[in-house]
């Protein structure tokens, strides 16, 4: 069974630092990943992937500050989040499994995990 597991999430001031982790499992081969996220009356938005060769691509309202990464022996990927801005505050998601198409529209992505909080004060 295919299962994405997100953490890490919490809150932080702005200019402060959060690393989020996503946990695959049943997945049979390495896997390129991407992080999204959704703020509350917002769509769902792709803000970061990484190839298993560690190609990745970033959203230019992150970019400089956020940094994604994979462990493919942990069958991990994570982001790392600095310089945090309140318009970071988000539900942030990961997905697996890139199926074609923009990579930064959510219907690019097979799998999903639940979810993990952030939220950034001023």
């Amino acid at each position: 069974q295919v299962q994405l597991v997100e953490s890490g999430g919490g809150s932080a001031q702005a200019g402060g630092s959060l690393r989020l982790s996503c946990v695959r499992s049943g997945f049979n081969t390495e896997n390129t990943m991407a992080w999204f996220r959704q703020a509350p009356t917002k769509g769902r938005e792709g803000v970061a992937r990484i190839s298993p060769a560690g190609v990745a691509y970033y959203d230019d309202s992150v970019k400089g500050r956020f940094t994604i990464s994979q462990d493919n022996a942990q069958n991990t990927a994570y982001l790392r989040m600095n310089s945090l801005k309140p318009e970071d505050t988000a539900m942030y998601y990961c997905a697996a499994n890139y199926i074609g198409g923009s990579w930064y529209e959510p219907l690019s992505w097979k799998y999903w995990g639940q979810g993990t909080q952030v939220t950034v004060s001023s």
